[in-house]
């Protein structure tokens, strides 16, 4: 019985392909958050990866994904130095993106517009 409930959950783990388009050059890298829940959005990172850049497009992919609630922030790190850059108030110097195209206003995206269930292999396509 207990095999049975093992292999079920195997079954139950995702695939996420981010499809990341509108860079505006090649040079440096992609740096990508997925987090897991609205209490860790742009605070815990489920599972980060850095991604080189082809033609102005990357492309990650998150394998074994649990079935729920997810977002993506991600930023182009030019310089490649790992960190996003900010001026003045902490604004970010090189260009960012979460998923569904969420924005903040005077502050961060919120995690209600930038949340995508995952309960089966998922594509989703982001603009920077």
């Amino acid at each position: 019985m207990m095999i049975i409930c093992f292999s079920c959950g195997l079954l139950a783990q995702s695939k996420l392909t981010v499809n990341i388009k509108g860079l505006k050059n090649n040079k440096g890298q992609v740096v990508v958050g997925l987090y897991q829940g609205e209490k860790n959005f742009l605070r815990k990172v489920y599972f980060g990866k850095v991604v080189s850049i082809s033609n102005k497009e990357a492309v990650v992919e998150f394998d074994h994904l649990p079935s729920g609630e997810f977002a993506i922030s991600l930023f182009h790190d030019e310089n490649g130095n790992g960190k996003l850059e900010t001026g003045w108030f902490g604004i970010p110097k090189e260009d960012y993106a979460c998923s569904n195209g969420a924005k903040g206003f005077m502050g961060p995206p919120k995690y209600s517009d930038a949340k995508f269930t995952i309960n089966q292999n998922k594509t989703i396509n982001i603009k920077i």
